[in-house]
């Protein structure tokens, strides 16, 4: 198994990816079919020590448009690739990176930005740094290699890489 880890474990993180995969990539699509659907209002509410900085972004139509686009297909790609396990480690670090730029957007600072927690806000932790925390898991165990694309992606390329032994 991958990184010395028993079948069990890595039947349960490979849930873990799976199930934050759907999560992704519900996200994302649900974002792509909804023609109204901006990061604008997420952003203007912004507050933290960024909240500057998320203003400011909704504020330039350029800029947002971008923002749009990355989080819409960012979802939906790191997504689908977490499901089926193909280049996991690389959509574990893209998803890591939205998922922070969540949490730094609205950070759960209560008794510092908010008055009352909001379910699934509990002072520092939400669930946006569950799911982070969870991907930095995926991300280290490998699971893509137990059970996913990555297997299969893996053993082509360890075979090109081999040198044919020399014939003299």
């Amino acid at each position: 198994m991958a990184d010395g880890l028993s079948r069990s474990p890595m039947i349960a993180i490979t849930v873990l990816r799976v199930v934050i995969g759907w999560h992704f990539l519900y996200e994302g699509i649900a974002k792509l079919a909804s023609p109204t659907w901006s990061a604008a209002g997420y952003m203007k509410v912004s507050r933290g020590p960024f909240a500057d900085f998320f203003r400011w972004v909704a504020s330039q139509p350029h800029l947002l448009d971008n923002a749009n686009l990355i989080t819409m297909y960012g979802l939906t790609i790191v997504g689908v690739l977490l499901m089926l396990g193909l280049l996991t480690r690389l959509a574990a670090i893209g998803g890591i990176a939205l998922i922070l730029l969540f949490y730094l957007c609205n950070p759960p600072f209560v008794g510092y930005f908010y008055t009352i927690p909001t379910e699934g806000t509990y002072l520092i932790v939400n669930k946006n740094l569950v799911e982070l925390c969870a991907l930095a898991v995926i991300l280290l165990t490998r699971s893509g290699l137990v059970a996913g694309l990555d297997r299969i992606v893996h053993g082509l390329l360890a075979g090109r890489t081999r040198l044919a032994p020399l014939r003299v």
